[in-house]
């Protein structure tokens, strides 16, 4: 009898899972690929594969999506965000809940975040969906990777490509600041401290454009 052999995404999506949890099964020695291309790529047997066969107390761990954007004028862009990561994971079947932050991605004192990476250390997540590797941090998301691989916790980025430049990013964090400091020092009514902000506002929005 032929053997139905097919790609990894098509054996992820008859289990229910990701590729990338098929990967890990592999490593650990729980379902290995049974043949493999001239060019490396994965192929399995339809026929010996059951939806649920593999399912262990870690697939009950919670499914956490985790959206994240720099400033208060992206609050548009974050509910798009959290759409997005809403509608994935309900095609994919999964129980999940969405954690949101507000907030530069050099700050790791986010509350969300937080929230995040206390599930993740209590053993209460197993899986992490994002739409760009540079939502959850800019400096630092390879030790929260880290984190969660030394946990058992898939991780799941939609787009792999790069989301706001590191230039864009910074852009925004100055203009937070610069804000901030703009409420203070147009209370002291320094014109030539207002004249310096908003120089140094017109230099930076130059760059974003």
């Amino acid at each position: 009898m032929n053997r139905k052999l097919v790609s990894i995404r098509e054996a992820a999506e008859f289990l229910g899972v990701c590729a990338q949890t098929l990967r890990r099964w592999e490593r650990e020695g729980k379902l290995i690929p049974d043949e493999r291309t001239t060019g490396g790529r994965r192929r399995y047997d339809l026929a010996r594969l059951r939806p649920g066969q593999f399912h262990s107390p870690e697939s009950e761990r919670q499914t956490i999506a985790y959206a994240r954007v720099s400033s208060h004028d992206q609050k548009e862009d974050l509910e798009r965000q959290k759409q997005v990561l809403e509608r994935y994971c309900a095609r994919q079947g999964w129980t999940f809940e969405v954690i949101s932050d507000l907030g530069s991605g050099r700050n790791d004192h986010k509350k969300g975040l937080k929230t995040l990476l206390d599930a993740v250390l209590g053993g209460k997540v197993g899986r992490l969906v994002i739409t760009h590797k540079d939502r959850l941090l800019r400096f630092g998301a390879e030790l929260v990777f880290a984190i969660c691989e030394a946990k058992g916790v898939e991780v799941v980025i939609l787009n792999q490509g790069e989301d706001t430049t590191f230039e864009e990013d910074l852009a925004k964090d100055v203009l937070e600041i610069i804000t901030v400091f703009s409420a203070r020092l147009y209370g002291a009514r320094s014109r030539k401290n207002q004249k310096l902000l908003e120089g140094v506002r017109a230099a930076v929005e130059a760059v974003q454009c």
